[in-house]
């Protein structure tokens, strides 16, 4: 059988080096390397030549084959050249780019890391507890009378089952207790909720940071010690950390916390930061009901507990005047205090 391999190779490199675009390339291809282009039509024949043809034939056969699928692959190759820089022609590498947005800590976040670090390097360990809670868990274990104004409809958002959203995290430290046995020493930060009215320092839902330390011959100097290096971390040494007693019905004696620290605008105004206070023997005594056992001890074990509000905590540390600006989620606010 007479093929001219060397006109076919004249001719297919002719029709690779024309096509101008990928379609002409591809039917190309298809025309000299499809099911039924020339050199699979001529591989065919093969076995109908003469035994002593057959390897020579094939050689130059496959030689071929290799010499057009070059041949295309490079002509392929210019033209994705030729498209990439078409693309490029028209872009000005002299404008600006554009900055990505990176993402920063939200204030509260930031404030809620520091403060968790520092009372895990007091010993405390985190917990967390449900939003909607119970009354019991809310009220009756922290020896809250049923007639205390917080357990009023129009200061505690109620569902139609009887459960509301809790008004502080102090409910946390009533389900760590049920579940633990003494000593205890937990911190249970998250958000609460109150029918406040919304302005410049309320919001219907805030942040705390609660605390609880039971154990034996727990003192208030013991808490004294732990809320003024608390502060002192938080808010610099030069903080002063002041007492001031007040009611709490889960706590007896109980204290307002006022805080004054240097460097937050104002040195001569102390400013109200959270509650605390010994826990009241009641709430073991709650606790113990609920437990159906005498594992909180009054007369064997003590504690203290406080709680601090972090939205305000932000508000000072950061210089923040208006409480609602932390939920408003504006990037323009947001952004003065990235890290």
């Amino acid at each position: 059988m007479s093929v001219d391999f060397e006109a076919l190779a004249v001719e297919a490199e002719s029709a690779v080096s024309t096509a101008s675009d990928f379609a002409q390339l591809d039917a190309v291809r298809v025309r000299f390397l499809g099911k039924k282009g020339t050199i699979t039509t001529l591989a065919e024949t093969i076995r109908s030549l003469p035994t002593e043809e057959r390897p020579l034939f094939g050689q130059r056969l496959n030689a071929l084959r290799q010499a057009v699928t070059a041949a295309i692959e490079n002509r392929k190759a210019f033209l994705e050249a030729e498209t990439d820089a078409a693309a490029f022609a028209a872009l000005d590498v002299s404008l600006p780019g554009n900055i990505p947005n990176v993402g920063t800590l939200h204030p509260l976040t930031q404030i809620l890391d520091r403060a968790v670090c520092i009372c895990r390097r007091l010993g405390f360990a985190l917990a967390t507890g449900p939003c909607v809670e119970t009354e019991f868990h809310c009220f009756d274990a922290l020896n809250t009378p049923a007639d205390h104004p917080a357990r009023n409809e129009q200061d505690t958002f109620y569902f139609h089952n009887g459960r509301l959203l809790r008004t502080h995290t102090s409910s946390v430290q009533v389900r760590v207790m049920e579940k633990n046995n003494p000593p205890l020493r937990i911190i249970a930060p998250g958000p609460a909720f109150r029918r406040d009215e919304i302005d410049a320092t309320h919001s219907a839902q805030f942040h705390q940071l609660e605390g609880l330390y039971v154990n034996r011959k727990v003192s208030v100097a013991d808490l004294k010690g732990t809320l003024d290096f608390f502060f002192r971390e938080l808010l610099g040494t030069g903080a002063e950390l002041r007492f001031r007693p007040h009611f709490f019905p889960f706590t007896e004696p109980s204290f307002e916390i006022d805080v004054r620290a240097s460097g937050l605008g104002d040195r001569e105004r102390w400013l109200e930061m959270g509650g605390c206070g010994m826990v009241d023997p009641a709430v073991f005594d709650a606790i113990n009901k609920s437990r159906s056992d005498q594992a909180f001890d009054p007369e064997e074990w003590s504690g203290f507990a406080f709680g601090i509000g972090l939205d305000r905590l932000a508000m000072v540390l950061f210089g923040i005047p208006d409480i609602r600006f932390l939920a408003a989620n504006d990037l323009r606010m947001l952004r003065q205090f990235a890290v």
